[in-house]
């Protein structure tokens, strides 16, 4: 989780919705699940940045016309949700999160799993990511990369929804951590609902999936922190390094076209 996307494995059922809020132990999760449940998972932030294109775009699609205000437009957005969960075990991180009622409908037998995490190291972390992912020129260095050409306007499409959904974007703080977890408590029933903090290993998601604890198997300690911020700083990389050999190019190109002219 974080180097590199999973690919959905034909007939793959959905049995987790992911409801934990960015930075409260996604990573180690979805890897946690990939190992329980023996399949793909979709971590959001790993498929909307190294995933296919069609992936971040068929977000952004679904986000122009969301919460949906009519029968027809929430038809469609389920069978755009639907596009990019099926063939997948499970579901985390963003935009998970802030899909939950839709999920729900989407796969009825799913469990809905929120990691928790304790919400003064949380604030402090999300702050941080707030930070990177509104640097003025990300937009610019991107453009060149497949997919992550497009994150910015993700970010950009997620801000209204986390305003609709818990009353301010970015940085959040506690308010929009507290909320969540209050309209998981009001819109998920109970016996579907759990909390778990993955500092506490195998134990209380293997009580809640009903399955046995992996022998001779650590509990994945992915640190979402560094994961990010090796991404962000190799994507920047690339996104430079692109820019120079086009540039070059294009330079190398004019020269040539007034020699050609002298």
């Amino acid at each position: 989780m974080g180097q590199q996307a999973s690919i959905p494995r034909k007939g793959a059922k959905l049995r987790v919705i992911g409801a934990g809020m960015p930075r409260t132990g996604t990573a180690s999760f979805s890897r946690a699940l990939e190992i329980l449940l023996d399949g793909p998972v979709y971590h959001g932030g790993t498929q909307v940045t190294l995933g296919p294109e069609r992936g971040v775009k068929t977000w952004l699609d679904l986000f122009s016309h969301w919460p949906a205000q009519d029968e027809a437009t929430e038809k469609t957005n389920l069978e755009l949700i639907r596009s990019q969960t099926d063939g997948f075990v499970a579901m985390t991180d963003n935009p998970c999160l802030v899909l939950v009622p839709e999920l729900m409908k989407l796969y009825p037998e799913a469990l809905v799993i929120c990691t928790q995490r304790d919400v003064d190291s949380w604030e402090k972390s999300m702050e941080a990511v707030s930070n990177a992912t509104t640097m003025w020129f990300l937009r610019f260095v991107l453009f060149p990369l497949p997919t992550m050409r497009y994150f910015v306007q993700f970010i950009d499409s997620m801000r209204p929804v986390w305003l609709f959904r818990y009353g301010e974007t970015e940085p959040p703080t506690r308010k929009s951590y507290n909320r969540h977890v209050e309209w998981l408590k009001e819109i998920v029933p109970p016996e579907r609902l759990v909390f778990i903090n993955v500092k506490d290993g195998w134990e209380p998601l293997c009580k809640a999936l009903d399955l046995p604890v992996p022998k001779d198997v650590l509990f994945p300690n992915i640190n979402d922190s560094k994961a990010i911020d090796e991404l962000a700083k190799r994507q920047v990389r690339r996104g430079l390094t692109r820019w120079a050999v086009l540039l070059a190019v294009g330079g190398a190109s004019m020269a040539l076209a007034v020699r050609k002219w002298m």
